[in-house]
């Protein structure tokens, strides 16, 4: 196991690893450590009381959160003629249909997220070996796959983020940078919960959401009241 440095040491002994945080007190804790010289992500994860292993219990989705999440996303769209002319005016960074799928099988995927209309589904399954493992095959249950391409590029652009339990059950999710405001975060984390909260699974048994943590991307993690979904923000 790797040795954490001397930053993320000196701030992992300014959290108390056994107290629950509000939002706000996490959000503001957070941003007060000094683990990097860069603007780190700041993440949320939500340990849920959900077996992965069970189909109705798989846990994903996305959703646009309230501020963005601070990072600037390139958008790739898989369409032909009207759409592909809509997605251009939307502001997507890459359009196309065979030629683009040729760069991909060449190995130039210069974009972070891709949408596709249906009747491009057939074509793009093609890539799908190579888009499915890196998070960017479309999918109509995330809202990337749809003929309103126009509405989808602006939600990606504005920063739209997908969830998804991991086999432990537990979320990861960016909630935006170390530079925004502790409202901002807790705004975000809001929105995030609240979802995280409609998605529960009906056949899922006990506690839902067993635990909350957030952190920097080169910090610790710091233990969120998961009873506390939102307070109250500081002016």
């Amino acid at each position: 196991m790797a040795k954490h440095g001397k930053k993320f040491r000196a701030a992992a002994e300014l959290v108390n690893s056994d107290q629950l945080y509000t939002p706000l007190a996490a959000a503001k804790l957070v941003k007060s450590l000094d683990t990097a010289k860069f603007d780190e992500t700041v993440e949320a994860h939500f340990r849920l009381g959900i077996d992965t292993r069970k189909a109705d219990q798989n846990i994903r989705g996305s959703i646009s959160l309230p501020h963005g999440t601070g990072k600037t996303v390139r958008v790739a769209v898989f369409a032909e003629g009207a759409k592909a002319d809509e997605a251009r005016e939307a502001g997507a960074d890459v359009v196309g249909s065979d030629e683009l799928i040729a760069d991909i099988q060449k190995g130039e995927i210069n974009f972070d997220a891709a949408i596709a209309t249906p009747n491009m589904m057939a074509k793009v399954g093609r890539i799908g070996k190579i888009l499915g493992p890196r998070g960017l095959m479309p999918n109509p249950k995330l809202g990337t796959v749809t003929m309103d391409v126009a509405k989808m590029v602006g939600e990606l652009k504005a920063g739209r983020v997908e969830y998804r339990a991991d086999r432990y059950g537990i979320c990861h999710v960016p909630l935006g940078k170390k530079s925004f405001s502790e409202q901002q975060l807790v705004e975000n984390y809001a929105a995030l919960y609240t979802e995280i909260l409609r998605v529960k699974p009906s056949s899922a048994k006990g506690k839902y959401v067993k635990s909350v943590s957030i952190s920097s991307t080169m910090g610790p993690g710091v233990k969120v009241d998961p009873a506390v979904q939102r307070d109250f923000l500081a002016e």
